[in-house]
């Protein structure tokens, strides 16, 4: 197992597109990072004035962690810039989260979530792990997984780490890809929660963690706006995002996918809708949430089965979008064990 000490921060990088650009190579471990890609040449960080030769650099992936004044984000991993040759001016800028995603990477803290993420059966190529938290037969142990095992010290950790209770490990895998065409549902009357372009991660989080507490089919989100391995996502799920199978796709997609399996969809909205209890959702059902802010469009409103409401008894007339889906979820959860 490799150790790793100090390193630079930096706040952002860019992409050269010619190799005019001289021999500026990222190295991860002992990858390149630039071996990644395969439409841009050579990767660089703007302000190279400040890297030495050799110099170590410390990088984090997700998104609204600030290390900088300009408030940008960095990429985890570990490694060192050669420098030599610089010659010319980047044109195209990217940010890290974009470079995160083009790679197809994600980091997962904590070790619940880990262990979801192993038995979900997702690659984890590297942990990073500082001994005093997460001892070194507890990472030796996870080798037969074919992970990449690195300590690190306790500046670096306190670093990378996310969040304050990660128990010490810091771990980055391979995402999966979310194709609606590749959702597989093993029952013919399947309970599914369907999110429209929810915006939030703590939202998203949420509906994943009652996702999986319903032990739904699925969960689709339709027009998604954000990455689903966010860090902040993945915080907020407690590791759902790992237990539940997900899709996404636009929201005319979706609805040819649940028509063509033959599954209800019942749209959640104010307007024009029956008491969500007065339903009967034995047969397939899809339970159609919107944003918080927006609601649900008029195309999911035009494509429902049924429209469905839960009576406010208050005096406001909206609920937190998760705690409404547990409500229908187990709503329908409810009738299915009666029956």
């Amino acid at each position: 197992m490799a150790a790793l000490t100090c390193m630079l921060m930096l706040p952002y990088v860019t992409v050269a597109q010619s190799s005019d650009f001289g021999n500026w190579l990222i190295y991860i471990g002992s990858k390149k990072l630039n071996s990644k890609w395969n439409i841009h040449n050579e990767i660089q960080f703007r302000n190279y004035d400040a890297i030495g030769d050799l110099e170590q650099l410390l990088l984090r992936t997700g998104v609204g962690y600030n290390l900088s004044e300009n408030n940008h984000n960095v990429l985890l991993g570990y490694g060192y810039i050669n420098s030599e040759n610089y010659v010319g001016d980047t044109s195209e800028k990217i940010t890290v989260n974009e470079h995160r995603i083009f790679q197809g990477l994600f980091v997962i803290e904590g070790k619940r979530e880990l262990s979801l993420a192993i038995k979900g059966n997702y690659n984890i190529e590297t942990l990073y792990y500082y001994p005093d938290l997460f001892s070194a037969s507890e990472a030796s142990s996870l080798e037969i997984y074919g992970i990449d095992i690195i300590e690190i010290s306790k500046s670096v950790y306190e670093k990378i780490a996310h969040r304050e209770t990660t128990e010490g490990i810091v771990a980055v895998a391979k995402a999966k890809g979310f194709e609606l065409k590749n959702l597989e549902l093993h029952t013919t009357s399947p309970l599914i929660l369907v999110a429209e372009a929810p915006e939030k991660p703590g939202n998203i989080g949420a509906l994943l963690r009652t996702a999986d507490a319903a032990n739904v089919d699925a969960i689709i989100i339709s027009n998604p706006l954000t990455d689903l391995y966010n860090p902040n996502i993945i915080r907020s799920s407690v590791g759902g995002v790992f237990t539940v199978p997900i899709a996404t796709g636009t929201s005319e997609e979706v609805i040819d996918y649940l028509k063509q399996h033959d599954i209800s969809i019942y749209a959640a909205v104010l307007q024009e809708s029956v008491a969500y209890d007065s339903i009967d959702y034995k047969n397939g059902s899809a339970l159609v949430v919107g944003a918080e802010s927006t609601g649900l469009s008029q195309e999911w409103r035009t494509a429902s089965t049924a429209k469905i409401r839960i009576p406010m008894q208050g005096k406001i007339d909206s609920m937190n979008v998760s705690v409404a889906a547990g409500i229908l979820l187990f709503e329908v959860k409810r009738q299915r064990k009666s029956s």
